[in-house]
């Protein structure tokens, strides 16, 4: 412990020692007015703040950060780099509240403020996974990241995620450069990546492509886990004439990932001590195989090795995707300008699990068009309509009604974590194939005893076409006052049919229309030139949707209209510091979010988040340092609840009170929770990141990054709790030229033993936790040519 505080100590010493320094180099600054003109250069030329950063396409094009009348994070490029963000994750290292759930292992959406999110790319909604369960993306053709707080605004349109949302802006093609980059690295258990990112102009001025192409091979600190992909990403830029630009990309990506489930049986003593209880579930029929209120007799306690997670050497998963994405913008007028967004996708998966787990998609294919018309009625109001079409076709099948974790004993053979299905079992699915079974798209009576034969999950084969109208109007009533109100309406119109119905049923369909609402308000007062408040709030109803975003029937082979009427609110007021003659950037906000969640069962479950955020940059060569903090009040909205079991001690019989003391009961037991405003498992009530660096010499550099997380409940009845931690990570980079340099990165520097949850939501709070990684580094080279 004392080692721990003396590292806390020098951690706080380090980031004041910063600050400090910052300030009398500021002060020293403004002794003269010939050294003024100089630090004016130098602010924000590291690209490590983004104070001056414009956003485009949620709320309009090229607006200020200060100007958004919502809590919003743009991550530069700089910023991507310096804070080695690789993984969706890994936005919490400087958004503040957006903490996620590992997402087995390879997060494919973002968490913000305790909720998932939605995940853009060039405005557009991508395909990206079920339930935080999906494919997680390349980082190969990003440039920028922004982070928005809250439901998508109504350019974006209906979504189905309303925590908040990030927005992808792919890299662009020069027009008027030449440059090519090579990026290799290698790290701590086997792992390397290469990438190589070239760009030229075709037509000086006018034209330019760029190819970014990038491998990853990495092995695992984990058992049987690894993760390899391939990115091929082509950019085309054409500027017809000078008042219209085209932008074009393609991606295909091709990834093959580990279904990672952490380690199961998470009691307090796993989590405080890293011990484990030992010994097999017998289910009631005495089978040993993982199955439904399976009972465990203790048979000991040991420490487990954290590299021992729920993971099988002969699981199969792995995707393939094809990204399209076309922007034309035109300025028709002075007071008039046209943009064009285009985007299209393409994703397969596969994936087949020993546990019995299945999902697979034969193809997902979705196609958007939006066009946009912005006009400037005169300095003072201006609007913005556009009209949204977007189509999407999913064919997928899917079986997770047999899975069972907590009855496995981790430490015996590989044996005991695998579940074949028993006649009975398949006998409630259909074969897809030979060996691999699957749950019908809808529910059948084959012996006409008045209830349904088989189990159902997400298979799907439907098709939806959405057709949206949305309005936005923007008013600068004073120097100091404006407003934007916005409103929305999508029409849906969806066709889903069972996609593999039993021998001998005729396949269930069924087809729904519906409308969609959504509007939005917000005030901006600028208190003085460098200050602005604002005060916004937005109603939007959202989808409820399954795998790569298609529609399931329920169980009376019927689509739901519940699934087209979740409602969300938001509330938030906030203040923004961004003074001119500063390299400081400040910004704060409260919130009152509620959403409602569209359960499997046909139920709703409301979730009310409260909550303050705000976020520090400064960037002024040679120093760098952000802070951000989050307290979020995260509960359910009286409304039920449901998770994989009761609790963790449910598993085990209370045969050995010095090991555990067991219920009885039998696990997983899908236990429901009556209406309560409890406060939702699996997120901390407080979070705070720093992070910063200096320039020692002129071509030597120093960072460091910090994450902590109050303690915080992981189970629904808080039998269990996630302590307090933290994590630092440190790097230093040596520029050997204005071409080469190489980089350092040491992640987890104190070695600190951190859990996180499994999955979003909550739902494996009682079943199974994540063990982060120990110590780890990384190293890299780049060089231009």
């Amino acid at each position: 412990m004392s080692i721990q505080r003396h590292q806390n100590r020098s951690l706080i010493a380090l980031a004041i020692s910063v600050a400090l320094y910052s300030s009398i180099t500021m002060a020293a600054e403004d002794t003269s007015i010939e050294v003024i003109h100089v630090s004016g250069k130098t602010i924000n030329d590291q690209g490590l703040s983004p104070k001056n950063t414009t956003v485009d396409g949620p709320f309009g094009d090229g607006i200020a950060l200060k100007d958004i009348a919502r809590s919003v994070t743009p991550i530069t490029s700089e910023m991507i780099d310096q804070l080695n963000i690789t993984d969706l994750s890994d936005i919490q290292k400087v958004s503040p509240n957006s903490y996620s759930a590992s997402g087995f292992g390879a997060s494919s959406l973002p968490t913000i403020r305790g909720q998932l999110g939605e995940l853009y790319q060039d405005g557009v909604r991508r395909q990206a996974g079920n339930n935080g369960f999906g494919v997680p993306m390349s980082f190969n053709a990003v440039d920028q990241i922004d982070v928005v707080k809250g439901a998508p605004p109504v350019l974006l349109g209906t979504s189905q995620r309303n925590g908040g949302f990030v927005n992808i802006h792919s890299k662009v093609a020069p027009t008027d450069e030449q440059f090519t980059k090579l990026t290799l690295s290698g790290g701590s258990w086997d792992h390397y990546r290469a990438q190589i990112d070239v760009g030229t102009d075709i037509v000086a001025n006018q034209s330019g492509v760029r190819l970014s192409a990038e491998h990853i091979d990495n092995g695992s600190y984990y058992d049987y886990s690894g993760f390899k992909s391939d990115s091929i990403f082509v950019a085309f830029r054409f500027l017809p004439d000078d008042v219209s630009t085209w932008d074009i990309n393609v991606e295909y990506y091709d990834v093959e990932f580990t279904d990672n489930a952490g380690i199961n049986r998470p009691t307090q003593a796993l989590i405080d001590n890293g011990l484990y209880v030992t010994g097999q579930g017998v289910q009631p029929n005495g089978s040993t195989i993982a199955g439904a209120n399976a009972i465990v007799s203790p048979t000991g306690l040991v420490e487990i090795d954290r590299s021992q997670v729920l993971t099988d050497p002969d699981n199969i998963n792995d995707a393939q995707t094809l990204l399209l994405h076309s922007t034309y913008v035109r300025k028709l007028s002075n007071k008039a300008t046209l943009k064009n967004i285009t985007y299209y996708q393409h994703l397969e998966r596969e994936e087949i699990a020993q546990n019995s787990f299945v999902e697979i998609i034969d193809g997902a294919d979705t196609a958007q068009n939006r066009v946009e018309l912005a006009y400037e009625w005169n300095d003072a109001q201006s609007t913005i309509t556009a009209v949204d079409i977007r189509y999407n076709k999913v064919l997928g099948y899917s079986q997770f009604t047999t899975e069972a974790d907590l009855p496995i004993d981790l430490t015996g053979p590989i044996e005991n974590r695998r579940i074949p299905l028993t006649a009975e079992q398949q006998a409630r699915l259909v074969e897809l194939r030979p060996g691999v079974f699957v749950s019908p798209g809808a529910q059948y009576d084959t012996n006409a005893d008045g209830s349904g034969d088989f189990s159902l999950s997400d298979t799907t084969d439907s098709t939806s076409w959405q057709t949206g109208l949305a309005i936005q109007h923007n008013s600068q009533w004073t120097d100091k006052f404006s407003t934007s109100v916005g409103y929305r309406a999508d029409f849906y119109n969806v066709d889903a049919r069972d996609a593999i119905a039993p021998q001998e049923q005729v396949a269930a369909s069924d087809s729904i229309s519906e409308m969609l609402e959504s509007g939005q308000i917000s005030l901006s007062y600028r208190i003085t030139d460098d200050i602005t408040t604002y005060a916004s709030a937005s109603y939007n109803e959202s989808t409820s949707n399954s795998m790569a975003g298609g529609t399931t029937l329920g169980a009376n082979n019927q689509i739901s209209s519940q699934n087209f009427a979740t409602e969300n609110t938001l509330t938030e007021i906030g203040i923004k510091y961004s003074p001119t003659d500063s390299a400081w950037y400040i910004d704060g906000a409260v919130f009152d979010q509620k959403r409602s969640l569209r359960n499997r069962d046909g139920s709703n479950t409301g979730v009310r988040t409260k909550g303050f955020e705000a976020q520090a940059f400064y960037d002024a060569d040679p120093f760098w340092l952000s802070a951000g903090y989050s307290y979020l009040d995260a509960r359910y909205d009286d409304s039920a609840s449901s998770q994989d079991t009761v609790q963790v001690a449910d598993t085990f019989d209370n045969s050995r009170p010095d090991i555990i003391q067991g219920t009885g009961i039998g696990a997983p037991n899908f236990a429901s929770f009556a209406p309560s405003d409890r406060r939702v498992q699996g997120l901390p009530e407080q979070t705070f990141t720093i992070n910063g660096g200096m320039s020692i010499t002129e071509k030597w550099k120093a960072g460091f990054s910090g994450l902590y997380t109050k303690s915080y409940p992981l189970d629904y009845l808080a039998t269990v709790y996630i302590r307090d931690q933290y994590t630092l990570n440190i790097n230093t980079r040596y520029d050997f030229s204005e071409q080469t340099s190489l980089r350092l990165d040491v992640n987890n520097i104190t070695n600190q033993q951190n859990w996180r949850p499994v999955f979003e939501g909550g739902y494996f709070g009682s079943t199974l936790v994540f063990p982060e990684l120990p110590v780890n580094a990384t190293l890299t080279l780049q060089h231009s040519f």
